[in-house]
């Protein structure tokens, strides 16, 4: 062997260094999401002790984070949009999977029903039929900023361009 090739292979030999979990893989992890609740509520609970002029405030965040921990717990979530337009928390409740990841069906809106939607990482180009149904749901669930879905392989802003342009 000459001495590129040891080199080479040494380089496979490597082991890689595990990157660190990225945002998106933590935001959708319920034991992280669950701990920051838990934390938040611990620092909110120092300050009630420490800072006599908030202490309306901070029971106020505190309730407002008890709450966020009951959801949490109980894996429930309502579409507020929905919940005000159709006034029932029944068709307002938005389905998750066993992760307690919210699922969205192909317009980027969050369902109600697990049986018509999945997660919005489980999305990818050829779910969509045309480019414009793509790009709406591109939008929808975070656009440029936030393409969790790699809609976007070229990162200018128009997902999935290959897909025919429709109607």
């Amino acid at each position: 062997m000459n001495e590129i090739e040891k080199d080479s292979v040494e380089e496979i030999k490597k082991p890689t260094k595990k990157s660190a979990p990225s945002a998106t893989r933590l935001r959708g992890n319920r034991k992280f999401r669950l701990g920051i609740i838990l934390l938040l509520m611990a620092i909110v609970t120092v300050m009630f002790i420490f800072w006599e002029k908030a202490r309306i405030a901070l029971v106020i965040a505190f309730l407002a984070l008890l709450a966020a921990l009951g959801l949490e717990i109980s894996q429930n979530d309502w579409d507020l949009g929905k919940l005000l337009e159709t006034k029932s928390f029944e068709q307002s409740k938005v389905s998750r999977d066993t992760a307690g990841n919210i699922l969205f069906d192909l317009e980027g809106n969050m369902v109600t029903d697990a049986t018509k939607g999945k997660r919005a990482s489980d999305y990818n180009c050829d779910d969509f039929s045309d480019q414009p149904q793509a790009q709406k749901f591109f939008e929808k669930v975070g656009g440029t900023g936030n393409d969790l879905y790699r809609l976007d392989g070229d990162k200018d802003g128009v997902a999935c361009e290959s897909l025919p342009v429709g109607n």
